[in-house]
Parts: structure tokens; sequence; C-alpha cells
């Protein structure tokens, strides 16, 4: 079953970004992801079965 994912909540992932940061924003949903890095402000795109395994915690906003 999926996880209940919205835009702007806040995600901390188990694999840091490049920059340092593992936090990042939800900026749109679907079948992928963009997520937005709070550290260096670089948006990525991911699948959410990647996404979904590399969640460590999630922050409602």
């Amino acid at each position: 079953m999926a996880m209940d994912l919205k835009e702007g909540d806040i995600l901390e992932l188990k694999k840091a970004h490049p920059c340092g940061g593992n936090t990042f924003e939800i900026v749109r949903t679907g079948m992928d992801f963009r997520m937005k890095c709070l550290t260096c402000g670089t948006q990525i795109w991911i699948s959410r079965v990647k996404l979904e395994k590399r969640i460590k915690k999630v922050t409602r906003t």
C-alpha cells in the first residue's frame, strides 16, 4: 500500500544528498515525486518506489 504523501510535506531520508543535507520538501506528487533539498535548494525527481524505501521520517505541514 502506498504511503500518504502530500505536497509541502518535509521528509527526512536515510541517504543524504551530495550537499550533505537529508531533509527535502515535496514539491510535486504523482507516479514520480519532485523534491527540493532544504539545504541547497536543488530539485530532484525520484520514483515513488525508491522514495518510500528511503524515508526515515515524515513531518506534515
